[in-house]
């Protein structure tokens, strides 16, 4: 098999678990297109029908359905459900991600476990019920979508990150556990993302001049890596965060 034919996902099928906001919601639409382009099937688990109508319309190799994924029976069902049509789960990508931002002090525990449950526990009952059945089979590949906050602090965001970093820590944790049984379990840390082109006044906005590459990023930059990490290709790599950000965790 050359390099090529291993990054291809022909004849594979994909689960895309997810929940973003709205003025991010660019992100999905892409992961469901590099997927497809490589040739994989790929069923979407989302929130909302209309997060489910932005990620699969015009894909002929995506379906989906509503999927509440902070609650087990949910996430059960349609697990049970595409089992049932497929047989097997070859790739599971999650991406949640309920921003947060608010001084720490004036926090509701209301609001704190809102956070979790739908960046924290929604990935671990996708990673659960999927896992279970990627074990069974002794092959699979996971990748959680996360954020540089995960391992870095952000003032007024400490619920946020704390969630990045709950995710972080089931990846790498379920790759020392799932590893002999074949499964391969990485995340994705995306940057400061935007699907418009950026302007000239853009470029010269205080937060993109930290970025070292001097842009935000596209959501299509994430589409090579989430293929890289759901092939064959991807044998000897596991446990890991892979941070597509312009090089921002670059900076001490």
């Amino acid at each position: 098999m050359t390099v090529l034919e291993e990054f291809s996902l022909e004849g594979k099928t994909a689960v895309l678990a997810t929940r973003e906001p709205t003025k991010n919601a660019a992100l999905t639409p892409c992961l469901v297109e590099a997927l497809e382009e490589a040739g994989a099937t790929v069923r979407v688990l989302a929130s909302s029908y209309e997060e489910l109508s932005r990620a699969t319309s015009g894909r002929e190799g995506a379906s989906g359905a509503v999927c509440d994924a902070a609650e087990e029976a949910a996430v059960q069902a349609s697990v049970s459900d595409v089992m049932g049509e497929w047989g097997r789960i070859d790739i599971l990508v999650n991406n949640f991600q309920t921003l947060f931002a608010k001084p720490v002090t004036q926090v509701d525990l209301s609001e704190f476990q809102a956070v979790m449950d739908r960046n924290v526990r929604s990935v671990f009952l996708m990673c659960r019920e999927v896992g279970r059945a990627m074990v069974q089979a002794g092959k699979g590949r996971i990748i959680n979508i996360t954020s540089g906050l995960a391992e870095r602090g952000l003032w007024n965001s400490a619920v946020y990150c704390a969630s990045q970093g709950a995710v972080l820590q089931l990846t790498r944790s379920l790759a020392l556990e799932w590893g002999r049984s074949g499964v391969r379990v990485n995340a994705i840390g995306a940057g400061w993302f935007s699907s418009e082109e950026p302007s000239e006044e853009a470029q010269r906005e205080l937060l993109v001049r930290y970025i070292p590459l001097r842009r935000k990023g596209h959501p299509r930059d994430i589409g090579p890596l989430l293929v890289y990490l759901s092939s064959d290709s991807c044998d000897y790599t596991t446990g890991q965060p892979v941070y597509v950000d312009g090089g921002l965790m670059a900076h001490p």
